[in-house]
């Protein structure tokens, strides 16, 4: 009965670190649209912090903050937050940049 209860924690656990890569890779790529529309360089995508709870459609999953660097010049360096429900992006917050 152990063995079972051991297996199934370790399978939540590798799921649920699949489902996380997945969501940085759908946050890889909302930024480098973000990037192209805006016509700057994407620089780097991190994950700024992710929980799980009631999102916004009112169904149980993960909401999460993901922060992209982006450059206009080569030099300065921004950063943009986009917002995402599961793998869905709601909001974004793109700060004023140099052209």
């Amino acid at each position: 009965m152990v063995t079972l209860w051991m297996l199934m924690l370790v399978a939540g656990v590798i799921s649920l670190f699949w489902y996380r890569r997945k969501l940085a890779e759908r946050a890889q790529i909302h930024a480098q649209h973000q990037c192209e529309q805006l016509g700057v360089q994407l620089v780097s995508v991190a994950c700024l912090k992710w929980r799980l709870g009631i999102l916004r459609n009112g169904k149980l999953g993960v909401r999460s903050t993901y922060q992209f660097e982006f450059s206009s010049d080569g030099e300065s360096l921004y950063k943009g937050l986009l917002h995402m429900d599961n793998e869905r992006l709601y909001s974004k917050d793109i700060p004023p940049y140099r052209m």
